[in-house]
């Protein structure tokens, strides 16, 4: 059973919106101290046990359309995803999905962003869609900065100019946002984080997987650790969360606003919404929240 899978029935939901640790041996300087224990929770989130929890793959088995996309990550690994132009200068949300959900779920959506004046672009994960590879919370990271790097020579294959690019995560997704947004600092135009973890550690157990005594107690986990790459964001950001998720709890969200460097930065919290309902019971304050921080 996939306790964290997610998928939303696009279809339906449209109808609806539009009818309304580091060695104890070797003393190391402090530096290094901190990044081997990034390295040890890294480690221990890319055990099978965990990976089973946090991953969730399927294949998109739909024929090639002019919507799809290849960037190369390495010789033997390219990312596959869903870009979904508007006007070529129109801003451009890159955007990353959450661990059951594949870029082609978003073929119906990617209309309202349209309608917003957005191009949209969605990649997979390794293990993903048309994607290669296989999943890890270490390729995640890496991948997604990879992504990055490569979207000026992606923008000019794909003649696009935007004036603005945006970086978007959802849940799972919401890591490789953060991690982008940490290495883009000011080549980012904002962060808009969507039903987003602080506690990774903490998710990960309450998923059935185990972190056991690794848990850094500031919060920060390690590679994963959001609370602290937040911090160290200063774009603005934008946080949307719904209050009766319980699979990613609202606390989280108001945590990472918090702690959020940004001095533009706003919590949107939607009532009544859970983890993957929360665009069919929040589309009027999600849309109106991404078209009010997407404007000039």
């Amino acid at each position: 059973m996939k306790i964290i899978a997610q998928h939303y029935p696009w279809t339906a939901m449209l109808v609806a919106c539009l009818l309304q640790a580091c060695s104890a041996a070797d003393p190391q300087p402090a530096d290094s101290a901190v990044e081997a224990k990034g390295k040890t929770m890294q480690n221990v989130f890319d055990n099978p046990e965990n990976l089973r929890v946090i991953f969730h793959p399927r294949a998109d088995n739909r024929p090639d359309d002019t919507h799809d996309i290849t960037i190369k990550i390495d010789d033997d690994v390219s990312l596959a995803g869903r870009l979904f132009k508007n006007e070529n200068e129109s801003p451009l949300v890159l955007f990353f999905h959450g661990n059951g959900e594949i870029a082609s779920d978003y073929n119906d959506i990617a209309g309202f962003y349209g309608q917003l004046g957005l191009s949209l672009l969605i990649v997979d994960f390794r293990g993903y869609g048309k994607s290669d590879g296989t999943p890890t919370v270490t390729t995640l990271l890496a991948d997604a900065r990879q992504v990055f790097d490569q979207m000026p020579a992606f923008l000019e294959t794909n003649n696009l100019k935007p004036a603005r690019l945006y970086v978007m995560g959802r849940s799972l997704g919401s890591a490789s946002a953060l991690e982008i947004a940490t290495h883009a600092g000011n080549g980012i135009a904002g962060l808009i984080i969507e039903s987003g973890f602080a506690y990774p550690a903490q998710l990960v157990e309450r998923l059935g997987g185990h972190v056991g005594d690794v848990k850094n107690e500031t919060g920060t986990d390690g590679a994963l650790g959001a609370l602290g790459k937040i911090a160290a964001i200063t774009v603005p950001t934008l946080i949307i969360h719904g209050e009766r998720d319980w699979i990613i709890p609202i606390t989280d969200a108001q945590a990472l606003h918090y702690h959020s460097g940004a001095t533009n930065k706003t919590l949107v919290q939607v009532p009544g919404a859970g983890h993957n309902d929360l665009l069919w019971r929040g589309q009027q304050q999600y849309f109106y929240a991404l078209k009010a921080f997407t404007a000039p």
